[in-house]
């Protein structure tokens, strides 16, 4: 499954404080059902009974149902597809604010989680001994989640980002593997001299998800959510111009593509050897193998070149958690799902091998079998065991923003749109900086 924002991009500003008062009516419904202990060590009983709904758009999921079921068997999930991304967010919005037809249980992606606990629509799962999960799961996945001793969803996959590239291109044009962005950017010039067809990478305009992950690796902090109404927006910070200044240089020289991703001219540069690399997450290889099957054999996956010789650091792009709305009327039965699915081994086990997530679990990250499956595709290298070696590198101080629906609107109409017109990247983050500042400040947000 391709774990990215898809459409998403584009969706319509939401007035996430309008809602508060709304929204908070509804968990003020909830709230006599919510244990009184907040000890981390409790327990939901397996003799637990209810009738819950979960909204997700990853497909087949009744092998992971049937699982719960053997440990809960009073427990009935009733599994709904209400579209991906943003389709279900909007109804999910919709539902939350007129105080029902929310479901019990919802796939939230990490970069919106903020967005709905900023209106106080999820149960804080620590209660019901979610805090006790916290070793099981990747440092920097479960920092997403949890915060202040509270816990608002539960990780499910994830999506560090690696590089993919064609072995036989580079072995054509005598191009060496770059293990820094220097060596990546003279390969992109000896590339694109030897052949101006083709390209070291594409560097989407219409993707801030992607764009967004390089700077997470180069150090970037976009945001910093101090407390409810109080979020620092720093787009245009040191790290940020960085990246900025790197990319604005290879695009202008026109030795990366900037083509809009995922579209079937994209599809076809992949499948032609237009791009000889795609800076991707590690959902990516299972993607591109169903993709462009006719370049068998021809790939090879390594981490993300890095900012210094020696360093190891990667971002993340993608990736999706189990959250438990505070509508629910069955919050017991439905914390009890969200923590099974995501955590039992054997449930977190099929949902990478039927379902392709990428795992955020640090025993199936660390699971011989596992790591030593190799893919004919990528000439039968060990493509889990990178990407899990990369996952452990992804550092955990990095933020999403309470309205990251216009940051990456934004991103396309600034940032976006000086990649394609080869114009002043460092201009572009500061006016992107510029109209989030003053749509957080419209919102209700006290921007330090």
């Amino acid at each position: 499954m391709k774990l990215r924002e898809g459409n998403g991009h584009r969706r319509l500003p939401m007035l996430m404080l309008a809602l508060i008062a709304a929204i908070g009516l509804v968990a003020a419904a909830c709230s006599s059902t919510t244990p009184k202990s907040t000890a981390s060590t409790a327990t939901i009983s397996t003799s637990t009974k209810g009738s819950i709904t979960f909204w997700t758009w990853v497909k087949d999921m009744d092998k992971e149902v049937a699982l719960f079921n053997k440990k809960y068997p009073n427990i009935k999930v009733n599994v709904v597809n209400a579209g991906q991304g943003s389709d279900e967010y909007k109804k999910l919005q919709t539902a939350l604010k007129a105080g029902k037809g929310a479901p019990d249980v919802a796939q939230i992606e990490y970069q919106y989680v903020p967005t709905f606990t900023i209106t106080n629509s999820l149960l804080d799962l620590a209660p019901y001994g979610a805090s006790a999960l916290q070793a099981k799961f990747v440092d920097w996945a479960w920092g997403q989640v949890a915060k202040d001793g509270k816990v608002f969803a539960i990780p499910q996959d994830t999506g560090p980002m690696g590089m993919l590239y064609r072995q036989d291109l580079f072995d054509k044009y005598g191009i060496a593997v770059p293990k820094t962005w220097d060596e990546f950017a003279a390969a992109a010039k000896t590339l694109h001299d030897k052949d101006p067809k083709v390209y070291l990478t594409d560097l989407p305009p219409n993707e801030p998800g992607a764009y967004v992950g390089l700077e997470w690796q180069a150090g970037a902090r976009p945001f910093d959510v101090q407390k409810t109404d109080t979020v620092g927006v720093s787009l245009n910070d040191t790290a940020a111009k960085k990246v900025s200044a790197y990319w604005s240089g290879l695009v202008k020289d026109g030795t990366v593509a900037t083509d809009p991703d995922f579209t079937d001219a994209w599809y076809q540069g992949l499948a032609s050897g237009k791009y000889a690399t795609w800076l991707t997450a590690a959902w990516g290889p299972l993607f591109l193998q169903g993709t462009a099957k006719a370049t068998a054999g021809k790939w090879r996956v390594a981490p993300l070149p890095q900012w210094s010789a020696g360093e190891q650091a990667a971002g993340n792009w993608g990736g999706s958690t189990t959250a438990v709305t505070k509508q629910t009327k069955q919050p017991a039965a439905a914390a009890a799902f969200a923590m099974f699915l995501n955590s039992d081994p054997q449930s977190a086990a099929l949902l990478n091998t039927d379902q392709s997530l990428f795992p955020a679990t640090k025993a199936l990250l660390n699971d011989p079998t596992f790591l030593g499956q190799k893919l004919d595709f990528y000439g039968g290298q060990t493509v889990n065991q990178t990407f899990a070696d990369v996952s452990s590198t992804v550092v955990t101080s990095f933020q999403w923003s309470p309205f990251q629906d216009y940051v990456f609107s934004e991103f396309n109409d600034t940032v976006g749109a000086a990649f394609t017109k080869k114009g002043d990247l460092d201009a572009a983050l500061d006016s992107w900086q510029g109209a989030v500042v003053k749509y957080a400040k419209e919102q209700g947000f006290t921007v330090p």
